[in-house]
């Protein structure tokens, strides 16, 4: 699975967090939300960061899941 990539994000004023994906809006975070994420940015791998925190994240099943008999048309 390839690494994620094209996220970013900007921290404002009123102590929220906007990440944007490719430069589209993937997620806002504000208040305690938004302290957790900017910690957690600064130690660890920041593309990964957004990208579970934005939902974006694929945890490898999507392949099976393309074969499962309902999704068969």
């Amino acid at each position: 699975m390839p690494r994620p990539s094209g996220f970013q994000y900007e921290q404002h004023g009123d102590s929220s967090v906007t990440i944007t994906h490719h430069g589209r809006p993937a997620g806002t975070l504000r208040g305690s939300r938004a302290e957790k994420f900017l910690a957690e940015v600064v130690s660890g791998d920041a593309q990964l960061v957004m990208a579970r925190w934005t939902g974006a994240y694929k945890h490898g099943n999507e392949r099976m899941a393309r074969n499962h008999p309902r999704n068969r048309r």
